[in-house]
């Protein structure tokens, strides 16, 4: 018998009974940035990898160790994205959406980054990101907050999360901080682990996000960012807080909250879920006003979020452990003899016609009659249709309320009437 092929390592299958949550999940997160004036728009799996390395740059882990690169037959380097801010400016340029005019655009899809797997971190993982273009200043920040909000409160997971502020401030003030920043490392760099060496002298303010405890310790006497905001930066985070507060938000101001990219300015942000450990973060953005730039285009501000919809449901179900869903039809079709597949086939064509909303599975009759009503049960069905050769001759139906246990023989041009006034 041949070997059993199973998922790639860190390939996450998600079964027929965890995919109504999910799309549950989806279908609310999408409603509201429709709400908010978000269009969605669709770009590819795989890009150039010099995309990536110019938009995410060749020193990060990132491009360096967790991209999936391959040459295609005409030996052009491609990578599946590992983020989709990239792809998403790539096309905005490409097209010409940028010109002049502001735009809010949201993406679903999967991403890929080879990481050690873990519970909320997969190698193929599934976001929600969501950029504007075209517009400066904190405000819009505020509003993109306020959208995620919405979107927990809707949830109903809004205390189980928090949020997260820094600001880091323009390239100059970076640039003085990663001097004093490197200038301290270097004095404890026999306490840094080899990876943190490593960043010291590719990517300084990663260090500041390590998940060694002992290193964290470390940097309790590091300098601070915020130390070293110029006048505009601090002004812009000011009114940002001043904004949550008028609008209730509750937040924090994480001083080792950063981003390592060149391209990104002021306002970082990250919502924490308490209860998942080491993987906690299930939505983070802030604003890249240098990426459309660097990505060849004119200079265009820019803001945005990723939502991690696998960690959204790790802590769906940690903190809300029955809010799995079980999918419901309506009607389901039971046959007593197998020789009328035919015969519900039509009659069942029939109904889908003249209700288009109803929800309705057909049990071809490979069972007997009780095993069909056990299925019926289990699909949490409202009613049974009962067809059998006796019915099929007179055309007529037997209707069967699994609630009350009633049944009554309808004709069978009279079903469709008389579920539509039920169901609905």
């Amino acid at each position: 018998m041949p070997k059993k092929i199973q998922a790639i390592r860190g390939m996450k299958d998600y079964l027929p009974h965890e995919t109504a949550l999910w799309q549950r999940v989806e279908s609310i997160i999408k409603n509201i940035l429709s709400k908010y004036g978000y269009t969605e728009i669709r770009l590819p799996i795989i890009e150039q990898t010099q995309l990536f390395q110019r938009a995410i740059g060749q020193v990060t882990d990132v491009v360096g160790k967790e991209m999936y690169t391959f040459l295609d037959p005409n030996n052009k380097s491609l990578s599946l994205r590992p983020e989709g801010t990239s792809g998403c400016v790539r096309a905005s340029i490409e097209h010409g959406l940028l010109y002049n005019q502001e735009q809010r655009m949201w993406y679903m899809g999967p991403m890929f980054r080879y990481e050690r797997p873990q519970k909320g971190r997969y190698r193929q993982f599934n976001q929600i990101g969501v950029e504007i273009f075209g517009e400066q200043g904190p405000v819009v920040e505020t509003e993109l907050l306020l959208l995620t909000a919405r979107c927990w409160q809707t949830l109903g997971i809004t205390k189980y999360v928090a949020l997260e502020l820094n600001s880091i401030g323009s390239i100059d003030s970076r640039i003085r901080y990663r001097e004093e920043l490197v200038r301290f490392l270097k004095k404890h760099e026999n306490q840094l682990d080899e990876d943190c060496q490593r960043r010291m002298h590719t990517n300084p303010m990663r260090i500041l996000d390590t998940k060694n405890p002992d290193i964290q310790v470390l940097l309790h006497d590091a300098p601070v960012l915020t130390d070293y905001l110029d006048d505009h930066s601090q002004i812009h985070f000011d009114t940002l807080c001043h904004l949550l507060d008028r609008s209730k938000i509750t937040y924090t101001i994480n001083p080792r909250l950063v981003r390592g990219l060149d391209y990104y300015n002021n306002t970082v942000f990250e919502w924490i879920a308490t209860s998942l450990g080491s993987q906690r973060t299930i939505c983070g953005g802030g604003r890249y006003d240098g990426l459309v730039e660097q990505l060849g285009g004119r200079t265009t501000p820019a803001v945005g979020f990723a939502l991690g919809l696998d960690r959204l449901m790790c802590l769906m179900h940690a903190v809300m452990p029955n809010c799995a869903i079980t999918r419901h039809v309506d009607v389901y079709l039971i046959l007593a003899e197998k020789s009328l597949q035919s015969e519900a086939l039509q009659l069942a064509e029939q109904l889908r016609d003249a209700l288009p909303s109803l929800r309705l599975i057909t049990n071809y009759g490979k069972e007997s009659v009780k095993k069909q009503f056990i299925h019926a049960d289990k699909c949490k069905a409202k009613i049974v249709l009962i067809l059998g050769k006796k019915e099929v001759e007179s055309g007529r139906v037997v209707i069967k309320y699994l609630d009350t246990g009633n049944q009554e023989i309808v004709h069978q041009r009279d079903v469709a009437n008389r579920l539509e006034l039920i169901v609905n």
